[in-house]
């Protein structure tokens, strides 16, 4: 009788995992070059097994995941084929971006291609998706990644024309970055929506919340903030 026990991915020695690794890559590789009279969505690969990618990230973590941006954004060019972002199946999409992600947090690429490249389709579902998926990543790297999700924020309002969503991107923005973690700009898209929303008086509380707790210590951006806090006031009274 044989032992059925699986043994834990950590006591495989490192140069059979290597070897595994090097194996997944040239695969993917392999499927690029062969020739495909037929090309469908469904032809992206389902990601890795979890405790596979989490072998390989203690192993060459940082040149797998440059070699899988390079995998993923040539699939939609195969050989003789051509296969719109439209058609692509974006939850395979969206689990080989968070695998690239989690093998290389620092790198930008993946959120990148989320908000400029496959969320720049003609598909409200899909647009909402790659956004989702970078508010959820987000919050892991906040200095870094705050322009993925700013952009989100202005996607989902002029784009996507869903006041709320972009709302809560914004707000996400305000509350995760401290001051000069991101332009003021950034910080204030809060702000600007609640007034799009038509929510002067929560917009006004909001800069007088900010302004009183000093939370705003720049001089000119206090001075920007005083005057939008006026105007506000303004138009509430003449609303009485």
């Amino acid at each position: 009788m044989f032992n059925s026990v699986q043994r834990p991915l950590r006591v495989v020695p490192h140069p059979i995992l290597l070897m595994m690794v090097v194996g997944l890559v040239l695969q993917l590789m392999l499927n690029l070059t062969q020739p495909a009279d037929v090309a469908r969505a469904s032809d992206l690969p389902d990601v890795p097994d979890r405790r596979f990618v989490e072998a390989v990230a203690q192993i060459e973590p940082i040149g797998t995941a440059k070699v899988l941006n390079i995998w993923l954004q040539a699939f939609d060019n195969q050989p003789g084929v051509s296969i719109p972002f439209n058609n692509l199946d974006y939850f395979k999409i969206t689990g080989w971006l968070r695998t690239i992600l989690f093998l290389d947090p620092r790198g930008q690429y993946p959120l990148l291609a989320a908000s400029r490249i496959y969320g720049e389709v003609a598909d409200r579902n899909k647009q909402i998706q790659m956004m989702e998926l970078v508010y959820s990543e987000y919050f892991e790297d906040p200095v870094r990644r705050w322009r993925w999700l700013a952009h989100a924020a202005v996607v989902a309002k002029h784009r996507v024309k869903d006041l709320s969503l972009a709302l809560k991107y914004a707000r996400a923005l305000a509350d995760n970055a401290k001051e000069n973690q991101i332009p003021p700009w950034a910080s204030q898209m809060e702000l600007v929506i609640l007034e799009d929303m038509g929510e002067l008086e929560a917009a006004r509380l909001l800069i007088g919340g900010l302004i009183e707790r000093g939370e705003v210590t720049d001089p000119k951006e206090i001075g920007f903030l005083s005057s939008r806090l006026r105007e506000l006031e303004e138009r509430l009274g003449k609303r009485k």
